[in-house]
Parts: structure tokens; sequence; C-alpha cells
């Protein structure tokens, strides 16, 4: 791979500490100093996407930035474990979009046989839940549990740290999951030390993402 790409991670909430956290977790990506990852927020959004209200209203600021910016850059990740908007995006360009819950998915597929994964809330869990049928992977889904802090709440370190542990040993012991996904991009700058403390993978589903992006990018894969 000769030619510089440049890629696009858009956080579809307006939280900027998540676009800051996204950004941090890009730098594995970035090493080889041949891929230039940029990452935005869309100010239109919610502070979070925590329900399908919030997933379905920022479909149309998404297409539009795509509009915008589809000349600058190679290859688009939805930040956002719902996808919002991604089947439309593909349908506005032939460059590669990714969306993390699918890669995160997929990269987990790859890791383990029993796949648990991490909510923030709930409520969120139902609409993952649909993601998963969708796909037709729910065979391979352990279980879902969630933190119960909003989007907002995880950049409170401690009590961050201190739930993901919590919830992701129940995972592994409870519910037999051998391999864990992140489920929201805001946990990203948490993903080293769970795995740590876990003892099993942990998948940054938006690092998951960005690496297929650089793939399809690098191997010129586009959409049909």
């Amino acid at each position: 791979m000769n030619t510089p790409q440049r890629i696009l991670v858009i956080n579809p909430n307006s939280t900027e500490a998540v676009t800051r956290g996204l950004d941090a977790a890009m730098e594995c990506h970035r090493a080889g100093g041949n891929v230039t990852i940029d990452c935005v927020t869309l100010k239109e959004g919610p502070p979070g996407i925590e329900n399908q209200q919030h997933a379905d209203g920022v479909i149309a600021p998404l297409m539009n930035l795509l509009r915008e910016r589809e000349g600058q850059y190679d290859a688009f990740v939805i930040a956002c474990y719902s996808d919002p908007g991604l089947h439309s995006l593909r349908e506005l360009t032939k460059k590669p979009v990714l969306g993390i819950a699918e890669c995160g998915l997929l990269t987990a597929m790859t890791l383990g046989q029993r796949i648990g994964v991490i909510a923030i809330l709930q409520k969120s869990i139902p609409r993952h839940l649909r993601y998963v049928a969708a796909m037709g992977i729910g065979d391979r889904l352990a279980a879902e549990l969630p933190l119960e802090m909003g989007v907002v709440e995880l950049s409170q370190e401690e009590r961050t740290m201190a739930r993901l542990i919590e919830v992701g040993r129940a995972l592994r012991e409870q519910h037999g999951a051998d391999v864990v996904v992140l489920g929201c991009a805001g946990m990203a700058a948490y993903r080293g030390r769970l795995q740590q403390a876990i003892g099993v993978p942990v998948v940054d589903p938006s690092q998951a993402a960005a690496g297929m992006a650089i793939a399809h990018v690098a191997l010129g894969w586009h959409l049909a």
C-alpha cells in the first residue's frame, strides 16, 4: 500500500469527549504513517444515541455530512453502536462505509465462539438484539448486559472502569463469553485495561471498523 489513505470517523452524537476517545483509539492505525484518520463530531446529534429515535434522527445530518466530505476521504466509519444510517450512506457513495456494530461483531466472531456485548443502558439492548438477529448471528451471542450509564457518564473514568470490569466478568463467568465487544463508541478508551482485567479478548468496534476501512481502500473494494 503506497498511496496515502484518508479515513473519516464520524461520531454521530454531540459529545466531544467521545470524539476525543475515538481519536486516541485510532493511534494504532496511524502508526505506519500512511493513513490519515480524522475524527469529527456530528454537531446536530444528541449528547448520546440511547434509543431508536436518537438513531433515526441523525440519519439526515449524517447524509449531509457525507455529501460535504465525500471528495476529501477514501472511506467512512460511523462510530455509533447502532450503525445509524449505514445503508442510507452506502447508497450515497461507492466508497467504503463501515458501521462499528457490524464490524465489531464480525471481528469478535474471529476471536471466540461466544460473544458478550456490554451496552450502556438496558433500553439499548432490544435495539442491538434486532441488529444481531438481522445479521443472522444470534446463536453466537452469549449475552448482552448493560452498565446502566449514559454516554455522557462514560467520561467518569473510575466509575466506568469499575462497571466495565463487573459486567465483563459477569459475561465471562455467568454467560460463558470468550470474547467481549464494547457496545458504545464512548467506551473506546477502556479497551486495553478491560481486556487485561477480565482475561478474554475485548473488541473496540471503532478500531475494528477503521481497520476494515483501511483494508477496503488498500484492496480496492468498493460498494456495488
